[in-house]
């Protein structure tokens, strides 16, 4: 196995080391979910993202999300979240028929525990969760941070990216 090799597969393992592979990653899924977080009106899914706190909301309003973003961190005990979500977004999105949330944790220790609960409580009630944005993000943006409000500094390299993948609809 020469040196040559060892960077194909870790390539293949950890996803591209060039920013820019990275970032169009990045961009691709953003737009993807941006898509399916508008309203039904603009002619998405209003299917929210789920993330810890304001600051993860702020991030995602810079990078151009206009759809419901529900926060985690609002007083409340998981159960009652879970509750909540399952209530108001059910086990379904009617719209696209795919799932009703995209949850998006940080991908740091604490995250990944939270996306698990979450994850496990939503599931049990027999709802599906999308939780591509977050795998993907945890590959292609892990050298910036491991948390969502870290992505806001770099949304002027992001935005003009996510929005040539947009228009490709």
């Amino acid at each position: 196995m020469g040196a040559s090799d060892w960077g194909e597969e870790r390539n293949n393992l950890a996803g591209p080391a060039d920013r820019v592979a990275r970032f169009d990653r990045a961009a691709r899924a953003f737009a993807d979910c941006q898509r399916r977080n508008r309203n039904p009106i603009d002619g998405g899914a209003g299917c929210p993202i789920i993330v810890e706190g304001l600051r993860d909301e702020a991030a995602l309003r810079a990078l151009g999300f206009e759809g419901p973003v529900e926060r985690m961190n609002r007083g409340w005990d998981r159960s009652r979240l879970v509750a909540y979500l399952y209530d108001k977004y059910g086990t379904r999105n009617t719209v696209d028929g795919g799932p009703p949330l995209i949850l998006l944790m940080d991908w740091d220790r604490t995250g990944g525990r939270l996306q698990t609960a979450l994850r496990n409580r939503l599931q049990a009630l027999d709802v599906q969760i999308d939780e591509d944005l977050r795998i993907i993000l945890l590959k292609a943006m892990k050298p910036e941070g491991r948390t969502v409000e870290s992505i806001a500094p770099y949304a002027p390299s992001l935005i003009p990216l996510i929005r040539a993948y947009l228009e490709e609809e």
